[in-house]
């Protein structure tokens, strides 16, 4: 799949074309690989989750989101946990489905993907827009946010299993990287450990190779992160550089520490260890 990135913002409606063909070239390669019986209690790069609990995963976080979105269309509300719990929390939800057949795993994984693929190619601009569903950590959102969080999902997930297939090399595909880039810095800005931040008052630069990356500056300072496209980086006291998307997306998801670094070292240190894991 060859898309041009020149007009691919995710987050505005002339881009739904480019999100869903992205989004279901990475749900078919994740099906795929789920669906070899020889794979499903394979290691995946996630430390507790085999390949089954992978699509349990998929099935916690889908079915959730079918049932936000009923609630959003009937005005109920909806319940928000914090950002600090998610990850034990979808652990549990992900690991719940082991005790199903694989059969039965694999179509209730199919059912809820299916429907939540109709929704998305049937919302209109003005949906896509300002539709806004409460997600379970993050809170109200515009329904186009849960487009990213799917490709999120099945774009680093399916590089989850194929790294514990034995395939070492593997990466995202420039179009998921791509697209999933400008999410980077929300997640990043949501995930700051306070305690690890405190009294760090700093300024680096990133900088994405390949045409579908930029370079930004970011400061951060009282526990706030900010990140703002940059002609150059002045004022940088250290850098990072990705070689491309799929490196970068990857060491924001800490499935390693990629990119290359250059300045303060201990400001480096820090930066690699200012956010905790969800």
């Amino acid at each position: 799949m060859t898309v041009s990135p020149t007009a691919v913002n995710p987050f505005v409606y002339t881009s739904k074309g480019v999100v869903m063909d992205v989004l279901k070239a990475d749900y078919t390669e994740f099906t795929r690989l789920a669906e070899v019986p020889a794979n499903w209690e394979v290691q995946s790069r996630c430390t507790e989750w085999q390949v089954r609990d992978v699509v349990g995963h998929m099935i916690d976080v889908t079915e959730d989101y079918l049932v936000r979105w009923d609630k959003a269309h009937n005005n109920a509300p909806a319940d928000t946990h914090s950002l600090l719990v998610m990850g034990e929390e979808l652990n549990d939800g992900a690991r719940s489905f082991r005790k199903l057949p694989r059969e039965e795993v694999l179509n209730r994984f199919k059912s809820a993907s299916d429907k939540m693929m109709q929704i998305f190619d049937g919302l209109s601009e003005e949906e896509w827009n300002s539709f806004i569903v409460t997600h379970g950590f993050m809170g109200p959102l515009p329904i186009l946010y849960y487009t990213g969080f799917q490709i999120m999902d099945y774009g680093v997930h399916t590089w989850d299993m194929k790294w514990g297939l034995g395939n070492k090399e593997a990466t995202l595909d420039e179009e998921t990287g791509g697209l999933l880039t400008p999410y980077m810095f929300i997640l990043l800005g949501a995930t700051v450990d306070q305690e690890t931040a405190k009294d760090l008052d700093g300024v680096f630069g990133i900088k994405v190779d390949g045409e579908w990356g930029g370079q930004w500056l970011v400061t951060v300072k009282d526990g706030a992160f900010a990140a703002n496209p940059a002609e150059n980086f002045d004022g940088a006291q250290a850098m990072f550089h990705f070689k491309n998307t799929s490196d970068f997306v990857l060491t924001c998801f800490q499935r390693f520490p990629g990119g290359e670094t250059s300045g303060d070292q201990a400001l480096i240190d820090k930066v690699r260890h200012l956010f905790f894991r969800i």
